[in-house]
């Protein structure tokens, strides 16, 4: 599942087949941030990494990382990498515990071959159980490949016995982990495409995941299986958008089961407030930033996000841009990136109006209320917004402004149009209806919008303020798109509000 963990792959000589590959990625890091990879990768794998508040331990992309940082190591370093990379069948170049200690069995069915051993910690309860591991998987791809389009992975060779894709169960719940998905073997001739293979969880007990093990095999296959397809489309591509997208995808394969909820609010649905790019490797908010995408699909279906990463990726023909670039390229022929942001960040205070599910979720919170009246007509805040970031506020009307004549008005004082600020109103009427409305900003940042106010017939209106900034400085080690610094964070947004008799 998104926390997905580990597995890349790797013996030393994989290892050093992609140096040249990695090399790009790495340039702007060097040795420290690679060692960094390694420590963070090796704990993992050895159990001692600290689960985060979700009681996860967030590890594929831990691995990824290490698999780009290779570059940078010393031989000693890559050969420790090497081993924490190494396949459960790898067995003794597994120097972590992460290997096999009997002889595995293997089981192919139509694109896999799931691996798995008869005894010890790591068997699965019975073979009906592998079969359904199986079953699961293949119609996974059947959803992923077949039906959403999405690239398969690349093939590994005869890694694993031959040119299927490879699985293996292994016990990972008392390591925090449900599974994981790794690049293993750049594709030659290519930059950022590899071959990958993927674990799982032996069993799924409830007694460690808390759910039927049928909910967690197959939002954590539909999870991981997604991030193998990642690897043929970039897997150098930005964190925060392979987890997002990797967790959107849980609720198209298995809307049922609903895991991800768990993770909403760490993403911009509880906290608005933080950028929309930032992958925090110690939490959770690239997970709980999959409703962007579940935004984007219920408006323009299910294969604008397979556009995206279309895009993103960097297969031959494809543009190679980085997950912000890619995104407003898409969304360049429907209203413009800052138009969806906008919209898609004030519908969050209404997600049981905005999400199929979206009753069961929390709302956005509000950073400022106001209730005018008659001996109180006007009110007045300022907000820093970061770059991919959000502040709400709500005005109401009280009885003392009753009748028709009563209006309201928002003047918005942001920062200039290059920096794409938004301002976004839902005002809600009391007979259940909501009426939107933009508010124009000029090329200084400056606008106003007015509407009626009167108690009899409002009963609140939300104003959403969003940086919709996608300027980056790029390759500075940082955790968000490109690796880079937002050239447009902490802008000051000035708002005023009032009621008047029109």
């Amino acid at each position: 599942m998104r926390r997905s963990i580990v597995a890349a792959v790797l013996a030393l000589s994989t290892a050093l087949t992609v140096l040249t590959a990695a090399a790009s990625w790495a340039e702007p890091q060097g040795h420290a941030r690679a060692d960094h990879a390694l420590t963070r990768a090796q704990r993992i794998v050895d159990g001692t990494a600290s689960p985060g508040p979700a009681k996860r331990v967030e590890a594929t992309l831990a691995m990824r990382d290490l698999f780009l940082s290779l570059p940078d190591l010393d031989t000693s370093e890559r050969r420790q990498a090497a081993s924490v990379l190494a396949r459960p069948t790898d067995g003794d170049a597994d120097q972590y515990g992460h290997g096999y200690t009997v002889d595995a069995r293997r089981t192919c069915s139509g694109h896999f071959c799931l691996h798995w051993v008869s005894s010890t910690d790591d068997a699965p309860p019975s073979r009906t159980w592998v079969t359904r591991n199986l079953a699961t998987l293949n119609r996974v791809w059947r959803h992923h490949v077949g039906t959403l389009g999405y690239r398969p992975p690349v093939q590994d060779g005869t890694r694993g016995g031959n040119k299927l894709f490879d699985v293996y169960l292994k016990e990972l719940g008392s390591q925090g982990l449900y599974g994981y998905c790794a690049p293993e073997r750049r594709k030659p001739g290519t930059k950022f495409l590899a071959s990958g293979y993927c674990v799982l969880d032996n069993d799924f007990a409830r007694s460690q995941y808390g759910v039927p093990p049928d909910d967690s095999l197959r939002v954590t296959a539909a999870h991981e299986f997604f991030h193998a397809i990642q690897f043929a489309y970039d897997y150098g591509e930005d964190q925060w958008f392979m987890e997002a997208t990797a967790t959107w995808m849980e609720e198209r394969f298995a809307d049922d089961v609903n895991d991800n909820r768990q993770y909403l609010s760490y993403g911009q649905v509880g906290q608005p407030a933080e950028p929309l790019d930032f992958f925090n490797s110690s939490g959770f908010n690239q997970y709980g930033n999959w409703p962007f995408f579940e935004y984007l699909s219920s408006r323009y279906g299910n294969r604008i996000v397979k556009r995206v990463w279309e895009q993103a990726g960097a297969f031959e023909g494809a543009p190679d841009k980085y997950s912000t670039r890619a995104l407003r390229s898409v969304l360049g022929g429907r209203g413009a990136f800052e138009s969806v942001f906008r919209t898609y960040t004030a519908h969050n205070t209404i997600p049981g109006r905005t999400y199929a599910e979206g009753d069961s979720w929390p709302h956005a919170p509000v950073d400022r209320r106001w209730v005018l009246s008659a001996d109180n007509l006007e009110g007045e805040r300022s907000f820093r917004i970061d770059h991919l970031a959000s502040r709400n506020a709500v005005l109401r009307p009280d009885e003392s402004l009753a009748g028709g004549h009563w209006r309201g008005r928002v003047t918005v004082d942001a920062p200039t149009d290059d920096t794409s600020p938004t301002a976004y109103l839902l005002i809600r009427r009391k007979s259940g209806r909501i009426v939107e409305k933009a508010v124009h900003l000029g090329p200084a940042g400056n606008g106003s919008a007015e509407f009626p106010f009167g108690h009899d017939t409002i009963r609140s209106v939300t104003v959403t303020l969003a940086n919709a900034s996608t300027r980056f400085s790029c390759w500075h080690e940082m955790s968000y798109s490109c690796q880079g610094r937002s050239r447009d964070d902490d802008q000051l947004f000035n708002l005023k509000v009032a009621a008047f008799t029109g």
